[in-house]
């Protein structure tokens, strides 16, 4: 079924059946007919000799000089073609594909003044897979995106560079092979093509929606170490989390007693030991501090997807063109901001739990480094220095870009948010965040065989939860009996859970939220 846009029902679902599934997108009759209400009142406007910011003016410090009526459709050309200025390595196709289908929604909502006609080439490309390279460094997030979306807008005139059917090819020629004509941009186009908060949004959604995913992934790991190490399940009951009343807390602690539902490693309460260090007995607390920011990050980033970014915004009815600022990437720097360190902690405390169950102070019984043959073999002992590795690097990536600022177009726009920034260190607190969950999965794993070699029946006694999760794991990596390459390894957690398969494999047994 196509998603409909029309610049207020756009959800995160949506965007992600676009960007990576490739679902078809259809401009609803009604976006149709504001987007050509907005423009016949921008060449109204032309055509009565108004000045107005962007349709007859210069760009940020040159908003005085104002531009012949001859003149501005070059103006509109030369400003995607000056402003095609980002650099680096080019944003993965997912995350192109959500900055244009989020562009193509806030002009849907006729507040714009672009032409009908140009919008619908933005979705043809869109739907035909036509993906204009956007490199990933050079936005400043205030005005906008405005070289990352400047980069496809290229695309969108036939120039410039685009990935089609898996190849890197000239604009011009993948448009007359998808049968697009490239567009010729008139007044306000450029400008309203490239002023807006889209890119950013779409890094950061395309990062929420994993770490949505994420943050259950985290839950079950939690299990399966609490399995290995004989977790007292006892600080999970409701009655504690009841008294605090933090939701995400209560979500977690009821998750993790139906994921251990039915274990005999992990019991109400353990003869060998009173409590469980903070990384067993205080998850609740820790992941659903994490759960409720992301929570919070959806809520901001459902409103960015339907939201006119771009300057200066037309009202046709009131007969206003109004100068404003939502272009600013303030909202969405704080979110993303606030969502990497969310994300960052689920990494920083499952590196926690992999030294428990490496360490043989502390894992109540486990051979030194999870491997029989100690000395001999290391077994998991440098795969904890990769989790401490990349749980530490995090740490640098959570430094805040949006307190950052500097001041750009000769101190006409004087506080930027750098909120691009944010959305793409927070894409890197999450790959780095899934390969530790994967490494403590491993582990985990690793632990609860080395309990049934040990004659504890550690696999005979797993819930039906962790039973899931370890029969999954095993189809995909087996018991390490020597030491193997462990990068290899190593890869085969993080691309389970970086696909579903492992957290689709535990939810078939059991429904947790």
């Amino acid at each position: 079924m196509a998603i409909i846009i029309d610049g207020k029902s756009l959800t995160v679902e949506d965007v992600i059946k676009v960007c990576r599934h490739g679902e078809e997108v259809v401009i609803s009759e009604e976006a149709k007919a504001a987007v050509q209400k907005a423009r016949d009142y921008v060449e109204k406007k032309l055509n009565d000799g108004a000045v107005i910011y962007g349709l007859t003016t210069g760009f940020g410090k040159f908003a005085n000089v104002v531009i012949d009526h001859e003149q501005t459709a070059k103006l509109q050309r030369n400003l995607i073609i000056s402003h095609t200025c980002a650099l680096g390595n080019p944003y993965p196709v997912e995350y192109v594909r959500a900055a244009m289908l989020l562009r193509c929604n806030a002009l849907s909502r006729g507040n714009s003044g672009i032409r009908l006609s140009t919008l619908e080439t933005m979705v043809d490309m869109l739907n035909k897979g036509v993906h204009p390279i956007i490199p990933e460094k050079g936005s400043l997030g205030a005005s906008g995106d405005l070289a990352p979306l400047s980069h496809i807008a290229l695309g969108l005139i036939g120039e410039g560079k685009v990935e089609y059917k898996g190849e890197i090819v000239d604009a011009k020629a993948a448009m007359a092979d998808a049968g697009i004509t490239p567009v010729e941009l008139e007044a306000k186009e450029g400008l309203a093509l490239n002023n807006g908060t889209q890119m950013m949004t779409a890094v950061g959604v395309n990062v929420l929606w994993d770490a949505m995913k994420l943050q259950k992934v985290a839950d079950v790991a939690c299990a399966m170490t609490g399995e290995a190490l004989h977790a007292i399940k006892k600080a999970y009951d409701h009655k504690v989390h009841d008294l605090r009343g933090q939701d995400g807390q209560k979500v977690v602690a009821e998750n993790l007693l139906t994921l251990l539902e039915g274990s005999g490693n992990a019991l109400p309460l353990q003869e060998s030991k009173v409590q469980d260090p903070y990384t067993l007995r205080c998850i609740p607390q820790i992941h659903g501090a994490s759960r409720d920011a992301i929570k919070y990050a959806y809520e901001k980033v459902s409103n960015e997807l339907n939201a006119v970014t771009d300057n200066p915004l037309v009202f046709p009815d009131e007969d206003e063109v109004i100068s404003g600022g939502n272009f600013h990437g303030q909202p969405m720097a704080l979110t993303f901001d606030f969502l990497k360190i969310a994300i960052s902690e689920f990494a920083n405390v499952s590196e926690r739990r992999i030294e428990r169950l490496v360490n043989p102070a502390l894992s109540e019984g486990l051979p030194a480094f999870l491997t029989k043959d100690g000395g001999v073999c290391s077994g998991f002992m440098i795969a904890q220095y990769a989790a401490a590795s990349m749980a530490s690097e995090n740490k640098v990536y959570d430094h805040p870009a949006c307190v950052d600022s500097i001041p750009s177009s000769a101190n006409q726009e004087d506080h930027v948010s750098m909120g691009t920034t944010s959305a793409r260190t927070a894409a890197m607190v999450l790959d780095n965040a899934q390969k530790v969950l994967g490494i403590e999965l491993a582990a985990a794993a690793q632990g609860i065989w080395l309990r049934q070699e040990l004659g504890e029946n550690g696999i005979d006694n797993l819930a039906p939860a962790t039973k899931a999760a370890y029969d999954y794991i095993r189809t995909v990596s087996a018991p390490i009996e020597d030491d193997v390459i462990m990068h290899d390894e190593l890869v085969k957690f993080d691309e389970m859970i970086k696909d579903g398969s492992f957290l689709e494999a535990v939810e078939k047994v059991v429904d947790f939220k």
